[in-house]
């Protein structure tokens, strides 16, 4: 398995755990690869710090129950998606 095929199963894990689906009802629309600028990959959280380095990922599309989701992550390890959006 590749580092792309890692960070969209990976991010179809998270986002399937979030929601309490299987992963098999999660549809990828699409994978780009990006290079984040810190280590929050895109997402920071308020009041954390994060490693001011260039991180390489992926931005994962993902559907579920007509739902669009996007999960942002780095090669594989972590897969985060922003509180309160769909983006």
């Amino acid at each position: 398995m590749d580092g792309s095929e890692r960070a969209v199963a990976l991010a179809v894990k998270t986002l399937a755990n979030e929601l309490c689906c299987a992963p098999d009802q999660v549809v990828v629309d699409e994978a780009t690869s990006v290079t984040w600028r810190t280590s929050a990959l895109g997402c920071p959280q308020p009041d954390m710090m994060y490693m001011q380095v260039l991180t390489p990922g992926f931005r994962v599309r993902l559907r579920y129950a007509g739902q669009e989701y996007v999960v942002h992550t780095d090669s594989g390890r972590r897969a985060v998606r922003c509180a309160g959006s769909r983006e």
